[in-house]
Formats: structure tokens, C-alpha cells, sequence
């Protein structure tokens, strides 16, 4: 048995003598509540998960997992003096399996006024990974008078890959309060209700030729490659461990259990995912990224830039350009496309389903099947609430991307159990939007390099710190456009200059939150069109930007320089997409 100080003793059980009274637990609200977290490798420091709190991502953490409603609270929020004025303590809580008893550190990083990522607090605390919660008292953490904005929270781990769930609550100052949070219970997968927010995802079956021919390969036993492109939620953005409980992954296990022989060793699997960007570098890197540069046929392909494609320049005509290219290879892969949804019921359904109408593609939406019942309570029929279908504002948690890879099955299954059509599908027809960008290739130092004449200037080094994603089923990441181009500081003024000949060109840059990159101005025959500013998103990922769009091939001369107060510093051509 044990005595008071926890230690066993003999005898009858005995319970303490003079308990404490409990310490009166403060008014708080979550920003983090029992989520899975992941170590991702970083290019510095240790393996880590990263939660960032900048622009409005803390306010809306605080509103839709906290539940907070009070506009005052939220904003003060806003800023490090308002966060302090709010927030008596933090408390951090992380649990694993029991074989994992090493302790994660968890870091909390102001950004700064002067330099954002430098001159800010950054306070690290280790914790325990038994679930008991560290508690963080703000006014005994010591704070820089530079902290304008909290900027990140971090979990770092010692190993790329373990995963751990955490809490974060904010408890707050007296005079402040929030209502509890009311704990949903768990998502209810083998009801019939949610059987029928999944039927509700069909938004199209479309013409069923081409993905029923895909199906009947599989049953007999033939190879079915199933290829999925997109942005972030293809990558898995917030499925823990992201290579096997991301949608893609999933679906693709649905598949391969429906209609796979011999264990579905004959169903293959290829994933490319790119957080942030949108279609308009999916037309660049399809033959990369899907194709392996001829090594891999597809037979479906599932394009995901529903939430993406906002930044698409060409609102649409990259799009469907996209859909175009995959459609016109000698196999005739079937197209699937799939419309994910944010936290605040946004995509761009309404924009590029008429593209799928057009040409008569399967549609899958799951904004339909969840967003009408994401405000009702469970007496009035919700099966899953937004806490427990998002990561975050943007990214679905593993529940969610088990709701988005079901709605893929239900299309699966829904199109073996049709007779198929008899025609193919309609291409030369009048574009919805566009195709001017069809047959759009990737220019980079490997590929197509004798597309244009190139004089490489202070642009000869080769950028090794770039925007990795996990591809296929890898849990480590690819680094995007290797064969690249960058400036550094000791690379001088001379510019980068192409000459090539081609209708469309689209330049991929390296967008980047370090201080050591700037600005490069980018000039066609002469005339500037355009500053690029690799600070315009502050974060290491591909940024896309049309240089010029003709309906006619000629040849132009491109020059890339840095503008004359920044040639001391770096910039990275990741590459190149033209149209001949």
C-alpha cells in the first residue's frame, strides 16, 4: 500500500491524512485539445512540430477549438502587450506510449519588431511526456521589449517521426472568462448518419468510362497506378503520422481493399502534394511529380486545388489546363476532382466544378458532405463538429482526412456499381475557363535545359534549403525543384538571362522567412514586369508568377536581377514553365 508521500506500505489501505486543498483552477480556453502531433525534420534545429499564431491563426484557434465568442478577448489576442494583459499562464500538456518516455520541449517564439525571427522572446520549457501538465506563469518568464506578435508554438522532439498528443490552454487573468469546453463524443464512422453525409459528397458521377475501365483493370488483376495532386491536404498537412493517415494514403487502402487480387499488390500508389501552392505549379511539375518523367502511367488521377488556388494568377485556365494535360495521354486516365473546404466553409467549387461539368468528370465534395451540418447540434443530426474535422483553420485532422478519403470510396463504389458508358469523354470542345497552359513543361538545370540559352551570372550556386514534402508513401521529405539556380551574397551583380522561345513562361521562385534573402527584379525584352519578393508569403515554399502569356510562340529575352539594395543577399530561380 501506499503511505502519504506515495510510498507502499503494508496493511489496510490508507488514504492521506491531511490532504491539500485543491488549488482553484483558473477560467481558461484551449488552443490546442488532445491533437496529434508529429516530429517533421526542419533544415535547423531539432525535429519539430510547428503550430504558427500569426495574422489571425491564434484568434481562430482561441474561436473554433476554445470556443471563445467575447470580441474583446479576441482581441487582445492580437498582440504581445494584449496576449499579457489576457493570459494568467499556459498550460502544456504532452502524453505518448509508454515506451516513449523521453521529454519533448516546447517552445513558445514572439516575432520581433525590429527582426522578426530574431529579436523576439523565445522561451523553452521541457516536458513531460506522460500527459501531466507543465504550467507556465507569464510573469515569472522573462519577455523582450521587441515582442510585437506571438509567432509560433513548437513541440521538438529528438527523432524525425514520433508522434505525441498535446494540449495547450490559455488560463486566464481574473476578470476574464470564457465558457468550459464541451468535450463532443467521438465521430460516430459505422452509423447510418454518417453514411449519409457521405452520400451527400457526389457532387458528380460524370462519364464513369475511364474509371470504371480503372476499376475493372484491378479486379482483374492488371497494374492500376492511382496518382493524386494538390496542394497541402494532398501532402497531408494534418494527419499524424502525415504518409499513411492522409487522405490519399487512405483512399487509396479503400481502393486497393474494393478492388485489388492477390492483396492488392497490383494497386500502386503516387503522391504529389505541395503545401501552398496552387494549380498553376501543379501544370509545371505534373510531369515531375506524377509522371516521373515518363517512368509512371497513371490511371486515375485525383486533382485537389480546391482551397489552393486563390493565388492562380489565371483564376481557372491553369486549372483547367491541368485537367486537359492529364486527360489527353495516350492511356486516357480518368480525372477525379476532389473540392476540400477550410474551417470557414470557403473553396472554389463554385469556380472550377463548371470546368468538371464540362467536360463530364467525377466530382467529390466534401464541403457538401459536412459543411450544412457543421452549426447543428447533436440533437438536430451533427455527426462530426469542426474541431473534430480540423487540424487547424485550413488542414483536416486524422478524422477528417478519413471523412475526405471516404467520400473517394463512395465514388468508387457508386461507379463499379453502373453500367458503363459507351462514349468517352468530349475534349475538343470550347474551354470553360482556359488551356492555354496545356502543354506547359518545367525548365530547370535537368530538365528541358536546351529549351532556351541561358547565361547563369551570379545566379551559380545551387540551393539545397528548400520546401520538402512527402511524397508517395515516404514519411521523410522531397525537396521540391533541386535543380535550381540561387544568388547568395558573394555572387555579385551579374544578372541571370534567358532567351527562349515559347508562347507562355511562367517563373518558380523561392519564397523564404529568412533575413538573408531579397528582392530580384524580373525583366522581359527589356521592360520590367515584375519585383519578386521572397518575404511575400515568409515561410521556405515554391511561389509561381506569370512573366508573360501570348496566344502567339516568339522569342524573348529574360533577365533576372537583384535590385540594387539587395546584392548582397540571396535569391533562388527554382525553375521555369513554358509553353513552346
Amino acid at each position: 500500500m501506499k503511505n502519504n508521500n506515495g510510498v507502499i506500505t503494508g496493511g489496510k489501505i490508507e488514504g492521506p491524512k491531511a490532504p491539500k486543498d485543491p488549488a482553484e483552477r483558473r477560467n481558461g480556453f484551449f488552443v490546442l485539445y488532445e491533437t496529434a502531433i508529429e516530429a517533421t525534420a526542419r533544415a535547423e534545429g531539432p525535429p519539430s512540430q510547428e503550430v504558427y499564431l500569426e495574422g489571425n491563426y491564434l484568434i481562430d484557434k482561441a474561436r473554433y477549438i476554445g470556443g471563445v465568442t467575447d470580441e474583446t478577448i479576441l482581441e487582445l489576442l492580437g498582440n504581445c502587450v494584449g496576449f499579457r494583459k489576457l493570459v494568467h499562464s499556459i498550460g502544456v500538456s504532452v502524453r505518448r506510449d509508454h515506451e516513449q518516455n523521453e521529454p519533448i520541449s516546447f517552445l513558445l517564439q514572439n516575432w520581433g519588431k525590429t527582426s522578426k525571427y530574431e529579436t523576439g522572446s523565445s522561451i523553452r520549457v521541457p516536458c513531460p511526456s506522460d500527459g501531466s501538465e507543465v504550467l507556465l506563469k507569464l510573469e515569472d518568464l522573462e519577455w523582450s521589449e521587441e515582442d510585437a506578435v506571438l509567432g509560433k508554438f513548437a513541440f521538438e522532439f529528438k527523432h524525425e517521426g514520433e508522434l505525441a498528443i498535446a494540449s495547450i490552454i490559455f488560463y486566464l487573468h481574473d476578470g476574464y472568462s470564457v465558457p468550459e469546453l464541451i468535450i463532443e463524443p467521438p465521430v460516430a464512422f459505422d452509423s447510418n448518419e454518417y453514411r449519409e453525409i457521405i452520400t451527400q459528397s457526389l457532387l458528380h458521377p460524370g462519364n464513369n468510362k475511364r474509371l470504371k475501365t480503372a476499376i475493372h483493370k484491378a479486379i482483374k488483376g492488371e497494374d492500376v497506378t492511382i496518382a493524386y495532386i494538390g496542394g497541402s491536404i494532398t501532402q497531408g498537412a494534418g494527419a499524424k503520422p502525415i504518409h499513411t493517415e492522409c487522405y490519399a494514403y487512405q483512399s487509396y487502402l479503400r481502393f486497393k481493399e474494393l478492388f485489388g487480387t492477390n492483396g492488392g499488390e497490383n494497386i500502386h500508389f503516387v503522391k504529389a502534394g505541395v503545401g501552398g501552392t496552387p494549380s498553376e505549379l501543379g501544370v509545371i511539375r505534373y510531369e515531375r511529380d506524377i509522371l516521373r518523367e515518363g517512368s509512371v502511367t497513371p490511371d486515375i488521377v485525383v486533382v485537389e486545388f480546391a482551397v489552393n488556388d486563390e493565388g492562380d494568377e489565371t483564376k481557372g485556365n491553369c486549372f483547367e489546363s491541368l485537367c486537359l494535360k492529364i486527360l489527353s495521354a495516350d492511356n486516357r486516365p480518368a480525372v477525379v476532382l476532389l473540392f476540400s473546404v477550410f474551417m470557414n466553409d470557403w473553396n472554389l467549387q463554385e469556380r472550377l466544378s463548371p470546368i468538371g461539368r464540362a467536360y463530364n468528370l467525377p466530382m467529390v465534395s466534401v464541403k457538401d458532405a459536412v459543411s450544412g451540418q457543421f452549426g447543428l447540434s447533436k440533437n438536430e443530426g451533427n455527426i462530426l463538429s469542426k474541431r473534430q474535422f480540423f487540424y487547424d483553420i485550413y488542414h483536416p485532422t486524422n478524422d477528417g482526412h478519413r471523412v475526405m478519403a471516404d467520400c473517394l470510396a463512395y465514388l468508387f463504389s457508386e461507379t463499379h456499381k453502373t453500367l458503363m458508358d459507351e462514349d468517352d469523354l468530349l475534349l475538343d470542345q470550347h474551354p470553360v475557363i482556359g488551356n492555354d497552359f496545356v502543354g506547359t513543361l518545367l525548365l530547370d538545370r535537368k530538365s528541358h535545359i536546351d529549351a532556351g540559352r541561358i547565361e547563369v551570372g551570379g545566379f551559380s550556386r545551387i540551393d539545397t534549403d528548400l520546401q520538402r514534402v512527402e511524397m508517395d508513401a515516404n514519411p521523410f521529405g522531397t525537396p521540391e525543384f533541386p535543380h535550381n539556380w540561387m544568388h547568395s551574397a558573394s555572387s555579385g551583380e551579374h544578372s541571370f538571362k534567358l532567351t527562349i522561345t515559347s508562347k507562355n513562361l511562367i517563373l518558380v521562385y523561392k519564397d523564404s522567412g529568412s533575413s538573408e534573402f531579397g528582392k530580384a527584379n524580373i525583366y522581359v525584352d527589356g521592360c520590367l514586369v515584375v519585383t519578386a519578393d521572397p518575404h511575400e508569403n515568409n515561410w521556405t515554399h515554391c511561389n509561381p508568377v506569370i512573366l508573360y502569356q501570348n496566344e502567339v510562340s516568339g522569342e524573348h529575352q529574360v533577365e533576372i536581377r537583384m535590385v540594387p539594395e539587395d546584392q548582397d543577399k540571396s535569391f533562388t530561380i527554382l525553375g521555369f514553365g513554358y509553353n513552346v
